[in-house]
């Protein structure tokens, strides 16, 4: 058995099935929709009528004097009307979208939600930028051109309809007032008498009013809520990007803290230790060779010196200087003089990446490298790093045991993550019993 439901209406359309409808406030709020949507109509109907003037113009004159106008004039002002529309709707319809998702709740209780991204940065720009390449705003430039366009002709039927209902109930009032004939419909009224048949159709059709207004202000209040309140999918998709957004911003600022701490050790904390260094070499040559101090300060001297190559390598971790300066080629090939494996290294690169891309791919074979060398009992290994077009592709290549697998660590978690930062790939191929090869894509256009 179907049964009625007996929730409470959240919107226009909705409330236009139930029984005391007329009784309701839902009549009032949508004559108020509809009163509060002409001004608002024409005034975006004018700036609309700026681009349509020069063709209203041709067809003018197209009619009145028979001159057909030449395809280049039509071509250049079509261009001409995409250009503007694209360049200052989407400044027109921002506001008046922000304005109408208010006034939405005139008619429709459920929430607008604005399929609008967070700005990522301040100035004038960004904000350009974010927004005309946001498809909100498309659909809210869509909603300006039917509320100056299409909506004026569904009021236009509205009024047309309660005029003739006016007329015909003030018909009694017309036909005694006037010294002749008056035309009601499709017939001639002498006298207030011959009008009363009219004016009861007007009274029979007068309950058919605040039904008239509900279905008018509904059947606009859904066409602004289907181009201007985003949907779960689209709320979804604007929350992603805002997500990958704010990766890319906390990697970005994460680089910058490394470069500032790299600075302040190599030209702080390291500068300091090498003048102590100096010192304590100067002091032994003060002391006698065979006295308990000259131990002691050469004793202080290794150890200085020590823990002085220890911050060199802390330091070249932190921001490789051979990254910084001499490229990836040069990086990578540090990295293989370094390594306790055998590497084999091919990387002719015709120009640098952006130095993210650098970094990552310099971080990547780093710990590809560390892992052969720790877990996988490699004797050899190669690295190769070309570059096609706007990707950057890196492999290494170990001969070790294989059997790699990102669920175990080895930092391959993080490599991954790292790699998707700046919207790259990762692949690793490692059959138990080897090789193991582990692969990157990193696109190297400006994103």
């Amino acid at each position: 058995m179907t049964g009625v439901s007996n929730s409470k209406p959240r919107t226009a359309l909705e409330s236009v099935a139930r029984k005391r409808f007329p009784l309701t406030g839902w009549p009032w709020r949508s004559l108020s929709y509809l009163l509060t949507t002409a001004p608002l109509s024409f005034a975006v109907a004018g700036p609309v009528a700026l681009v349509g003037l020069p063709w209203a113009a041709l067809l003018r004159r197209a009619v009145t004097g028979g001159e057909r106008p030449p395809s280049v004039t039509l071509l250049v002002l079509a261009l001409f009307g995409v250009v503007l529309v694209a360049a200052f709707g989407p400044l027109v319809a921002l506001p008046v979208a922000a304005l109408e998702r208010r006034r939405l709740r005139l008619v429709d209780e459920r929430p607008a939600r604005s399929g609008h991204r967070r700005i990522p940065e301040p100035g004038l720009w960004a904000w350009l930028r974010t927004r005309y390449t946001e498809r909100a705003t498309w659909s809210e430039l869509g909603y300006l051109g039917l509320l100056a366009t299409v909506v004026p002709a569904l009021y236009g039927v509205v009024c047309a309809v309660l005029l003739v209902i006016g007329v015909l109930l003030a018909s009694p009032v017309l036909a005694g007032s006037a010294d002749g004939p008056i035309s009601v419909g499709p017939d001639q009224v002498t006298s207030a008498g011959a009008a009363v048949p009219y004016a009861l159709v007007g009274l029979v059709l007068l309950p058919t009013v605040p039904y008239l207004l509900a279905l008018a202000a509904g059947a606009h209040a859904e066409l602004a809520r289907a181009l201007l309140h985003a949907g779960p999918d689209e709320r979804l998709r604007a929350e992603l990007v805002e997500v990958s957004r704010s990766r890319v911003r906390l990697v970005d600022a994460f680089d910058a803290e490394r470069r500032r701490i790299e600075r302040d050790l190599h030209d702080g904390a390291q500068q300091r230790l090498v003048s102590l260094t100096l010192q304590l070499g100067l002091a032994r040559l003060d002391l006698p060779p065979d006295s308990p101090a000259n131990e002691a300060v050469a004793g202080a001297h290794e150890q200085a010196k020590q823990l002085m190559a220890e911050l060199r390598e802390l330091i070249d971790g932190i921001r490789p200087r051979t990254l910084a300066d001499l490229g990836l080629p040069a990086a990578l090939r540090e990295l293989a003089d370094r390594s306790t494996v055998t590497v084999r290294v091919v990387a002719e690169l015709p120009e640098r990446a952006p130095e993210q891309v650098e970094t990552t791919a310099y971080f990547v074979v780093a710990e590809a490298l560390t892992n052969a060398a720790k877990h996988s009992g490699a004797t050899a290994a190669t690295v190769t790093a070309r570059r096609e077009g706007d990707l950057l592709t890196v492999e290494v290549v170990d001969d070790g045991r294989g059997g790699a697998e990102p669920a175990r660590g080895s930092g391959l978690t993080g490599l991954a993550d790292r790699v998707a930062v700046v919207d790259g790939r990762m692949f690793l191929s490692s059959p138990v019993g080897g090789p193991t090869l582990l692969r990157v894509e990193l696109p190297c256009g400006r994103r």
